[in-house]
């Protein structure tokens, strides 16, 4: 009995391998956020004139702030 050996596997090329040295992208120029609380409500705003909603929670609102400086 004679059996075919099995095709090779052909993969896509991936994305190129990150260096372990170069540093993270930092918030764009001119962005800085931070938290500002509201009586029982926090907000994110940006020194580009950026402000996210206001939230109960804070760690949401850190998280507001934390989307705004990863978007280009």
């Amino acid at each position: 009995m004679h059996e075919d050996p099995p095709a090779p596997v052909r993969t896509a090329p991936g994305p190129p391998p990150v260096s372990a040295s170069a540093p993270p992208p930092g918030p764009p120029p001119g962005h800085s956020a931070t938290t500002i609380e509201r009586g029982s409500f926090c907000l994110a705003r940006c020194t580009c004139g950026w402000s996210g909603p206001a939230r109960r929670s804070r760690d949401r609102a850190r998280t507001d702030a934390a989307e705004h400086l990863a978007t280009p």
